[in-house]
């Protein structure tokens, strides 16, 4: 076996400067060492302080943000109207106590869509919509507005009963056409009077027994002529008056355009003009009083008969736009003067002799009685056209 020779260390020959140079270097390392170590201790107390102002800056936000939802909620719970969030599967997910006094319990959790068909139903206006308490049985009219959708596909209804506010409404147009019939009174006794004061010269004459059976039957058919014309004015008048729509129906606009097609082209053809259709409704629907509207549009298309000589062309158009259905008359006959245009819907104003002067005050009535607008484009030698503007049946 080899044996280990032990080495003694103070037998191996040390260089001062070696050992020199290497003690400089340990206390250079040291110094590098503890150097780096209060460098580091100082960016770990920088650090801390700067944590600890963010958090004291994180509480803050967060007891602001707790007041401020804290406010919002009073506010939510103080408003007359209803608030309801809806998430992006259009399920209710957040709603005040006016929501649910207005639409009645429960709401919260609920798919809107099933909560608008079981409690509304529609008033015929765009947003508009009864509603019966469950409680009460009452009927009430509300106005629900639509917030835009945001980024996370959520939005936001407001609801407002406007049941005392409708009703006041109504008083103020049930006024306004008391008010109108009071200043047309005198006009209307003057209508009156003339085909009357005929009628009655006639049937005098009818007494005569020197007047021969033809003569006789010519008064009589004047008379009986003069006697429709009362008939139709008073007709006019109370149609003019009332000034409402009377039945809602829920009809497709294209239906409506064929069937005045059908009622008013025959006689078109029959004096000579051109009838064309452009029906842009696309499926549209309306819910509103349809014998009224197809009255008030056969009103127009009359006017336009008797404008226009033969030869002469006569347009139905119905359009979409963003929020109304429009409905357009158009024909290229004489056209109306711009001083007489601002009178045309003026009760009894009429440039036709046989004409009662009540047709387009009560087209115009019938018309903004369903909340819509009508205006006349025209000028003389170049024709007229009466554009109708309706609301569009798609609110929420």
């Amino acid at each position: 076996m080899q044996t280990i020779k032990s080495i003694d260390i103070q037998s191996i020959p040390l260089d001062p400067e070696q050992l020199q140079l290497a003690f400089a270097a340990f206390n250079e390392a040291s110094e590098q060492l503890s150097s780096a170590y209060q460098e580091l201790q100082k960016q770990v107390a920088e650090l801390t302080q700067e944590l600890a102002l963010a958090n004291g800056e994180l509480h803050k936000q967060l007891n602001a943000k707790e007041n401020l939802s804290q406010q919002l909620s009073l506010l939510l719970n103080a408003l007359p109207g209803g608030v309801i969030s809806l998430d992006a599967k259009e399920c209710i997910e957040q709603v005040n106590p006016a929501a649910i006094n207005i639409l009645g319990d429960p709401l919260l959790g609920m798919m809107w869509q099933h909560v608008s068909q079981r409690r509304l139903s529609s008033t015929g206006l765009v947003n508009e919509w009864h509603v019966t308490l469950q409680t009460t049985s009452e009927q009430r009219r509300i106005r629900i507005e639509s917030s835009a959708t945001d980024s996370a596909g959520r939005r936001i209804l407001l609801i407002n009963d406007i049941t005392e506010a409708y009703a006041v409404q109504e008083q103020i147009r049930r006024n306004q056409r008391l008010t109108a019939m009071g200043e047309m009174a005198a006009n209307l006794a003057h209508q009156l009077r003339t085909p009357l004061s005929t009628a009655l010269i006639y049937a005098n004459h009818l007494g005569s027994d020197a007047l021969a059976s033809s003569e006789r039957q010519k008064l009589a058919a004047k008379t009986v002529e003069r006697l429709h014309h009362l008939e139709h004015l008073t007709k006019d008048m109370l149609r003019f008056v009332k000034g409402e729509t009377n039945s809602l129906e829920t009809f497709v606009i294209s239906d409506l355009v064929a069937e005045l097609q059908q009622v008013i082209e025959p006689q078109m053809k029959q004096l000579g003009l051109q009838f064309t259709v452009n029906d842009n409704s696309a499926g549209e629907f309306l819910v509103t009083d349809r014998q009224a509207l197809c009255g008030a549009l056969i009103n127009l298309l009359e006017n336009a008969i008797q404008a226009s000589p033969a030869g002469s062309q006569i347009s139905l158009t119905t359009r979409l736009e963003k929020s109304t259905i429009v409905f357009s008359v158009l024909d290229n006959g004489l056209g109306i003067d711009s001083i007489l245009q601002e009178k045309l819907f003026e009760p009894f104003f009429t440039t036709r002799s046989e004409g009662t002067g009540l047709g387009l005050a009560i087209v115009r009535s019938v018309i903004q009685s369903m909340s819509g607008s009508i205006q006349i484009n025209s000028s003389v030698d170049t024709g007229t056209e009466f554009v109708i503007h309706l609301p569009r049946c798609n609110g929420d």
